[in-house]
């Protein structure tokens, strides 16, 4: 990957990052402007790396013909978990103030102007590192629901990724009796750990089926595949019990390669998709900010722990060195943190 230094006027202008092309990586500089009505100004402090999407887009890991080739139009600009601080309030705005903590879905960049319906107060208790995941958290919640998570549920979550770091501590949040965490890196395992695992298994589909159900007591009844990788789903619909859920929530760039089993048929085995944009198209929608609260609230209460997940922390200066490391070492990271403060 390539990357320009930043050579910016850090009272005048702001920078963000961008996929020039494919494999580029840049920081430049942009002009934010003045707030409108029912808009804030916000500082960035922190932002998450989405080591998926975001790889995704960078290196086009994507069939031309999938929903990936509408998204990944360059230049891109990547982003989308960020923890703020308001620095200026735009008119007929109620509700925000300056010096507010916020938690936005925003693009990585140092300063950006944001209507207040994308906006969640974050409570004092809860540190910056910590509130940043409420963007992958949410998408996790997303899994959750068509799962059909219940007391005592049995489930399997293949991939303890980031995203599947937050898909099982819905499945502990909900009262599953067994939650087994599925991936080959040791580090990963340690975090499912202690975000509530009631098992852990190193290794990979096929091959880790046997241990899979034996840590659930039987073929688990929900299987939640977050790894984006096309091959997994043909593996899950095996490994889910009769009549069981497999949840598709990790979005892989070739969907033309996930192929179904007779499992489907035969053992009653129900597919069910999880997607980001799955809470979005009601009338009433509040930027999920209800959503927001509800994972900044479990986590000011101790009861959804992210607080060892974020491994890397790099200043945006660096963003090609951060890059790298999640193309080419991605199984020895976990969150990947930009600090605009540096």
């Amino acid at each position: 990957m390539q990357g320009l230094p930043c050579t910016c006027d850090a009272v005048a202008m702001a920078t963000r990052i961008v996929f020039p092309q494919a494999n580029e990586v840049e920081l430049e500089e942009i002009d934010v402007g003045d707030p409108l009505a029912g808009f804030l100004r916000v500082r960035t402090l922190c932002s998450l790396m989405s080591t998926g999407t975001e790889g995704i887009v960078l290196r086009r890991l994507f069939d031309e013909d999938s929903h990936w080739a509408l998204y990944a139009v360059y230049p891109f600009y990547p982003g989308y978990a960020v923890v703020g601080v308001v620095e200026e309030v735009g008119p007929d705005v109620e509700g925000f103030e300056i010096g507010q903590r916020v938690a936005s879905r925003l693009l990585h960049a140092s300063e950006q102007l944001v209507p207040t319906r994308m906006c969640t107060p974050v409570p004092d208790a809860v540190e910056s590192r910590e509130a940043v995941w409420f963007a992958f958290a949410k998408i996790a919640l997303m899994g959750a629901w068509v799962a059909d998570l219940r007391l005592g549920a049995t489930v399997a979550v293949i991939g303890a990724g980031p995203i599947g770091q937050m898909a099982l501590r819905w499945a502990v949040a909900s009262g599953a009796r067994h939650v087994v965490a599925v991936d080959g890196f040791a580090s990963r395992l340690e975090a499912a750990r202690r975000g509530g695992a009631t098992a852990t298994v190193a290794d990979t589909l096929p091959s880790a089926s046997d241990a899979i159900a034996e840590a659930c007591g039987g073929a688990p009844e929900i299987v939640i595949d977050s790894t984006g990788n096309a091959a997994v789903f043909t593996e899950a619909l095996k490994l889910a019990a009769d009549g069981g859920r497999v949840v598709l929530l990790g979005d892989t760039g070739s969907p033309h390669a996930q192929c179904l089993t007779p499992d489907v048929i035969t053992r009653g085995v129900r597919v069910v998709g999880a997607h980001d944009t799955n809470s979005m198209g009601g009338p009433e929608w509040d930027g999920d900010r209800s959503l927001h609260e509800l994972f900044l609230d479990l986590v000011r209460r101790g009861r959804f722990d992210v607080s060892e997940l974020s491994s890397h922390t790099f200043a945006p200066s660096d963003c090609v060195d951060a890059y790298d490391l999640a193309t080419n070492q991605r199984g020895d990271t976990m969150g990947i943190l930009f600090d605009w403060e540096r």
